[in-house]
This record gives C-alpha cells, sequence and structure tokens, in this order.
C-alpha cells in the first residue's frame, strides 16, 4: 500500500522561498557579527551565543517544517512569510535585546514560534502532530523567557536568556525526536545553504571593514587572506562532505534519522555558524589593520572562530561517519597557537598562518593523509 501524500518521503529540492527565507536569517548573522564586533569581550560573545542559540532553534525548527510540510499552496507560503517577517523583526532587534527596555525582540520571538507550531499542525501525519505537541510546549516556554529576559535587568536578564537556551536545547533529550520524519536531500542542502549563506558574511566583514580605507598593498593582501580563510571553511564543508552527508542521512534507518539529524545539523551546526561569526568580527577589524599587532580580544576572534568551526566540523563529520576528523582536530588547535603571531607581528601574519594551517590539513587531507571512510 502506497503511503498518503503528506507521509511520503520528499525528493524535492529547495524552494525559492526557502532560500529567501535563508536571506533574510543571514541579516541576523550580519547583526550578530556587529555585536560582537562592537563589544568583543567575554560579555559580547556570551551575548551571541545565547542569541545565536534561541534563533537558530527556531531557524531549525522552520527547516524541519518546510522538510515536512512543503510551501506549495497559497496560504502556506503567506504564513511562512509571517514568518520570515518574525525573523526580520528578530534580526533588526538584536542590538536591543540585551538592552532590558524593548520589548520588540521578545514578541517578534514568539510571534515565530506561534507561526511555526500552527503551519507544522497541518501536516496530516498523525505520528508527527503527536512528536510537535510534545515539542510546542518547550518552544513556548522557551518564548516566554526570551520575553521577560528583554524585559528584565540585572542578572536576570542572563539568566532568562540562559534558561530559554536550555529549555530548547535540552528539549530532544527529555521528549525524544521520535515521530519527526526527515527527507534527507532537502533536509541536507537546506542546511548547507544557511552555512554558505553565513559564510557569505565573512566575505561582507571584509568589505565592511575596509570602508574608507585606501586599497592598497595592505588592504588587498589581508582581504585576499580573508577571503582564502573563508574559502578554506567552505572546502572544508562543502568539498564533498555535503554530498556524503546526504547519502550518510538517507542510510540511517527511517526510524533513528530524525535523532541523527538533530545532532548532525542542530547540536553540530550551532558551533558551525558560532565560528563563521566569530571569524567575520575579527575579519572585520583585522582589514582595517593589517600591519598592527593585535589585542588580546581580536587575536582569539581570528583563531578561535577558526577553531570553534572546525570544533562543530568534525562534530559534525563524525556524528555522520563522513571520514576521519584528526587533521581537523589538529588544526583547530594549531589555530589557537597563532594568537601569539596577531600579538607580537601583525593581523596580516596571524591570518597567513591560519591560511597555512587550514589550506594545509585539506591539502593532506585530500591527499589521503588519512583513509577516507573510516573514524579516528
Amino acid at each position: 500500500m502506497s503511503r498518503p501524500p503528506e507521509e511520503a518521503e520528499r525528493t524535492d529540492r529547495v524552494s525559492t522561498l526557502e532560500l529567501f527565507f535563508d536571506l533574510v536569517f543571514v541579516f541576523t548573522i550580519t547583526q550578530l557579527t556587529a555585536l560582537l564586533s562592537g563589544d568583543p569581550t567575554l560579555r559580547g560573545l556570551l551575548r551571541v551565543v545565547l542569541a545565536l542559540g534561541v534563533i537558530y532553534w527556531m531557524y531549525g525548527g522552520y527547516a524541519w517544517l518546510t522538510n515536512a510540510v512543503a510551501p506549495d499552496r497559497v496560504a502556506r507560503r503567506l504564513v511562512l512569510l509571517g514568518g520570515m517577517a518574525g525573523f526580520l523583526v528578530l534580526a533588526l532587534t538584536v542590538p536591543q535585546a540585551f538592552s532590558g527596555d524593548d520589548l520588540a525582540f521578545g514578541l517578534a520571538y514568539l510571534v515565530v514560534v506561534s507561526i511555526h507550531a500552527g503551519l507544522y499542525s497541518r501536516t496530516s501525519v498523525t505520528h508527527t502532530v503527536r512528536a510537535l505537541l510534545r515539542l510546542a510546549p518547550f518552544n513556548l516556554a522557551s518564548a516566554l523567557l526570551v520575553l521577560g529576559a528583554v524585559v528584565a535587568d540585572g542578572a536576570a536578564v542572563y539568566l532568562l536568556w540562559a534558561a530559554a537556551f536550555a529549555c530548547e536545547w535540552v528539549t530532544p533529550l527529555v521528549t525524544g525526536i521520535g515521530g519527526f520524519r526527515v527527507a534527507p536531500a532537502h533536509f541536507v542542502e537546506r542546511h548547507g545553504l544557511v552555512v554558505i549563506v553565513a559564510l557569505g558574511e565573512s566575505v561582507v566583514a571584509i568589505g565592511i571593514g575596509a570602508a574608507g580605507q585606501p586599497v592598497d598593498l595592505a588592504l588587498t593582501s589581508v582581504a585576499v587572506l580573508g577571503l582564502l580563510l573563508a574559502a578554506c571553511l567552505w572546502w572544508a564543508y562543502f568539498g564533498g562532505d555535503d554530498s556524503r552527508a546526504e547519502r550518510a542521512l538517507a542510510a540511517v534507518p527511517e526510524d533513528r534519522r530524525a535523532a541523527v539529524a538533530v545532532r548532525a545539523f542542530g547540536y553540530w551546526h550551532l558551533p558551525i555558524l558560532l565560528g563563521i561569526i566569530v571569524l567575520a568580527a575579527g575579519l572585520k577589524h583585522a582589514t582595517g589593520h593589517a600591519f598592527d599587532r593585535l589585542d588580546v580580544a581580536h587575536a582569539l576572534l581570528l583563531a578561535g572562530g577558526v577553531a570553534v568551526f572546525l570544533a562543530g566540523d568534525v562534530g559534525f563529520r563524525r556524528t555522520l561517519r563522513l571520514g576521519p576528523g584528526r587533521l581537523r582536530a589538529a588544526a583547530a588547535v594549531l589555530a589557537l597557537a597563532t594568537i601569539p603571531v596577531g600579538l607580537n607581528a601583525s593581523a596580516l601574519f596571524q591570518l597567513s598562518f591560519l591560511g597555512i594551517v587550514l589550506s594545509g590539513s585539506l591539502a593532506a587531507e585530500s591527499a589521503g593523509t588519512w583513509p577516507r571512510g573510516r573514524q579516528s
């Protein structure tokens, strides 16, 4: 007996509406980069981690949503556009999210959560609706915690944000993820798109840092090196792992696929995106200070962004058994070892060493230093 249309596994690719949705999300990446660039301290990093955590959780929720409920009807498209409007307001209000006197972020987040639950419930697959009923109360509780956080002050702001973050990311551990179904081709492509548009932010950051600067040898050199780093991160993720990830996810039994998907594309993609944001903030500063010694904060941003991205990538590859991770893990450690170069030489030298570390590890991996398909 054939399965109902809503239950049949999706084999189609990402729609242009979903791509449009991702372009709204990338504005959030831009705003978070600006937030960290304006406050390159532990407090600024904490704010970015908390905000990215709650925003990416719901972005991921919409990726799961369109994976199960295709936006192929006018009503669904209009509702999804309403979710996009909510994400746009979220992005616009990121700078005020921790100020304690602006409701806009909290209300927009509540709208995003409500639209997600409402549209997801339109599926006719009974076990998916049951799974949604287990998940939705946690999302709503998190939205209410965020709403409280944006009007609180003092230590309560961070406590409420942390509670909202935890309420979402522990949900799969508490309720399980059974009942949700994943169509591998669409799911992998959708998450790959958000990585590629986020990587574009690192290029944008170079352009912002270069604004008003003379296009001389120093600026050209640091811009090209910044692009090299972004290209290496692109290669690490898209140099074959994307297609292998699709095959690996398809090979997972359907009753276990959602649990594997939430680990690989949820938990491990969070540090991947955070690494891109941190690196972009470092590149924004380095572009205008090519031959200057960096302070600790900006040297950490450059090295830490690469290291955090690679750490997430190693976890992603191990979860899907895409190949060994020792070279990439070693590259993450070596990236942190470039911090003294930025402190004692210049931004240009640190970027050069980071480029050597990344390109060298990828070249060694491609040359077959480690046999593909085996776990370290």
